[in-house]
C-alpha cells in the first residue's frame, strides 16, 4: 500500500506561484491539492483533459467558462476540457481544493 502526505510533498514550480502539491500521479489521472491564501488565484486557462475540483477547505471562487460561483467545502465542481476555468480565493481563509485530471494531461495546460 502507498501513502501518500501532503505535507511531507515539495510545492510544484507552477506558473500560478500558488502551493500546488501533486497527490497521484500515473498515466490514468493526476490529482493535486492546491492551497491559496486568502487574495491568491490561478490564471484563467485550458487543460486538454476533463477536471474537477473537491473544495476541502475555505469558500473559493470556481469561474469555469463565463461562469464564476462561490462554492462551498466538501463540493465538486465539473470542468469538461478545452473550457477555461480558474480558482480564486477572494476570502480572509485558506482555501484547499484538490484537483483531478483525467486522463493525465499529455499536453502543458494553455495560460490565457
Amino acid at each position: 500500500m502507498k501513502i501518500t502526505k501532503h505535507s511531507e510533498l515539495e510545492i510544484m514550480d507552477t506558473p500560478h506561484k500558488v502551493d500546488a502539491r501533486v497527490m497521484y500521479n500515473n498515466e490514468n489521472a493526476q490529482a493535486v491539492v492546491i492551497t491559496l491564501q486568502p487574495g491568491e488565484s490561478l490564471k484563467p486557462h485550458i487543460t486538454p483533459v476533463d477536471v474537477f475540483f473537491y473544495i476541502l477547505e475555505g469558500n473559493p471562487s470556481v469561474r469555469v467558462g463565463e461562469e464564476t460561483i462561490l462554492v462551498e467545502k466538501d463540493s465538486l465542481i465539473e470542468s469538461p476540457k478545452d473550457i477555461v476555468h480558474c480558482l480564486s480565493n477572494n476570502s480572509d481563509s485558506i482555501a484547499k481544493i484538490l484537483v483531478v485530471k483525467a486522463p493525465k494531461p499529455k499536453t502543458q495546460a494553455k495560460l490565457l
